[in-house]
């Protein structure tokens, strides 16, 4: 198992910190020292993983944050607050997600959720910790991808699936908008100067409810193709499948846009890992990157800046 290295004095933000790949971190990075803000959608769940983590570790220091990444008002809420009382953060894990949503479905905001839940809220939530997380000495981006990008493709003619959705895709490209997410602001980083890391990290086929709770939303049920997959595909737990996001947020090996997971299987220890040749695609990413700017109201241009001033 992946030893984290000592992480006393750091504050560090993970979201979906409630349950799998989130909570195992959330439990790994506060059991090394870090203090951990849960970043979660229902709260009475966040207490009952602060209470799990803290039966492990009786003197880890933890907090419990409502977020809804899918709700634009609560990501400024849960950043307005944070950015209010002034604290440095030195690490942001946007692990939180939803994967295979039966039926297309929109938010409060009027975007397709798996985007909105995997893509624009993250790429908000960072914008809006910026400040924060420049405060830091070394802070770091780590953003949760999935080998599923290799099958996403960016359509700006239809970025919300609005003219064709399948549920599958659908999560394919908001995990290939996510790597292009995280390449471009490790671009923006050298571009400023920023001491600022941002990474990937892929789990594998890893176990946990992400495959289970999406596509049963809206009383849908997954497709016989799914079925048999979650049955047979090679899988592996938590504890191993957290490995990549763990490695990504804490160890002194990472280099900016890496991206890590089982490198050449589902399952299996972490490695640096190969991204789709889109995902590298500079003038993809720099006109998501401005979409997404106008869809969020944020700009991460805006604040360097302020930064910077």
């Amino acid at each position: 198992m992946y030893e984290v290295p000592d992480q006393h004095g750091k504050r560090i933000v993970v979201t979906g910190a409630n349950s799998g790949t989130g909570k195992e971190a959330a439990k790994r990075l506060a059991g090394a020292g870090a203090e951990v803000v849960l970043a979660v959608r229902t709260e009475a769940k966040g207490e009952q993983a602060k209470a799990e983590i803290l039966a492990a570790h009786p003197g880890a220091v933890l907090e419990v944050r409502r977020l809804d990444l899918a709700d634009q008002a609560s990501v400024r809420a849960f950043a307005d607050a944070l950015v209010a009382e002034g604290r440095p953060l030195d690490v942001l894990v946007n692990n939180a997600g939803v994967m295979n949503v039966p039926a297309r479905t929109e938010t409060v905001d009027g975007f397709e959720l798996q985007l909105a839940s995997n893509f624009l809220g993250p790429f908000a939530l960072t914008a809006r910790l910026l400040s924060l997380l420049l405060a830091g000495p070394a802070p770091r981006v780590v953003t949760m991808a999935s080998g599923a990008a290799y099958r996403g493709r960016i359509d700006f003619g239809d970025l919300q699936s609005r003219r064709r959705y399948r549920p599958t895709l659908a999560y394919a490209h908001s995990k290939l908008a996510d790597l292009l997410m995280m390449v471009r602001l490790a671009d923006i980083a050298a571009e400023q100067g920023w001491p600022l890391l941002s990474v990937g990290a892929h789990p594998g086929y890893t176990r946990t409810n992400l495959m289970t709770t999406g596509p049963f939303l809206n009383g849908g049920k997954p497709g016989l193709a799914e079925s048999i997959g979650y049955r047979i595909v090679p899988s592996q737990g938590v504890e191993q499948g957290t490995e990549p996001l763990l490695f990504a947020a804490a160890d002194p090996g990472v280099v900016a846009g890496g991206y890590y997971g089982p490198r050449w299987a589902l399952v299996g220890p972490t490695k640096p890992s190969s991204m789709p040749r889109s995902a590298r695609d500079e003038a993809v990413a720099a006109r998501l990157w401005a979409e997404a700017e106008r869809l969020t109201g944020t700009s991460v241009t805006g604040l360097s800046g302020k930064i910077g001033a």
